[in-house]
């Protein structure tokens, strides 16, 4: 069986064990909630509901196409599945995922892409899980003890410095596209400063963009 029949097999699996799967934890999210209601007898009024829903829907409403798109090249699909499913995407199976990706110098969009991902993702699952039960237990008391300054560099810029990591990665790779994907929003930032969801979309996908020409010039010039 050659790579391509590989890789169709991998994903008609991933997407049959991972679609359900989603959609099945995106309903018992709802159970806690829907048993108040059903025990107590609170339901909400669905204005309240909806009014919620769509001040959610404005703040975070573009992550829902951005991130699954931005994250894809790093997490494969059978990653996607995982990565959405267990959280932790940006500060944890990401990083994980390129590192993988990076130490065994996997192409992007094969099946040991694929395959390298998942496990670097489903490793960092189990990992997340016991440290995450281990901080639960030890984490206050670590934290107590510890200077301030150390507290606050955690709480304020652990995020940033795993995103900046990974950016470095990539960008060591692909500094042409690095150098697009900063430059654009930090020049639309200081001048017209749009609002930051609107700064994703355009790094994302102007990245994207970017990349295909890129990527057509250098096929023609071969």
């Amino acid at each position: 069986m050659d790579n391509k029949s590989l890789m169709k097999e991998w994903k008609r699996g991933s997407v049959r064990i991972g679609s359900p799967t989603n959609l099945l934890a995106a309903f018992t999210a709802f159970l806690p909630a829907l048993w108040l209601c059903i025990t107590y007898n609170c339901w909400p009024d669905p204005k309240v509901v909806l009014a919620g829903w769509g001040m959610v829907a404005l703040s975070f409403g573009a992550f829902y196409v951005v991130e699954p798109v931005s994250y894809y090249a790093a997490l494969g699909m059978t990653g996607t599945y995982l990565s959405f499913l267990s959280g932790n995407i940006g500060n944890m199976r990401v990083p994980c995922a390129t590192m993988a990706l990076e130490v065994t110098d996997s192409e992007t969009g094969s099946i040991q892409a694929e395959i390298v991902s998942t496990m670097a993702i489903c490793g960092s699952i189990i990992t997340n899980l016991i440290a995450t039960t281990a901080a639960v237990f030890l984490g206050a008391t670590i934290v107590a003890v510890l200077p301030e300054f150390i507290v606050a560099g955690l709480t304020k810029y652990a995020a940033s410095a795993i995103f900046g990591a990974t950016f470095a990665t990539y960008a060591l790779k692909y500094p042409k596209v690095a150098v697009f994907g900063l430059g654009v929003p930090l020049i639309l930032k200081y001048t017209i400063a749009p609002q930051a969801w609107i700064l994703i979309v355009v790094a994302v996908f102007g990245s994207l963009g970017w990349s295909r020409v890129l990527y057509t010039r250098e096929n023609k010039k071969a």
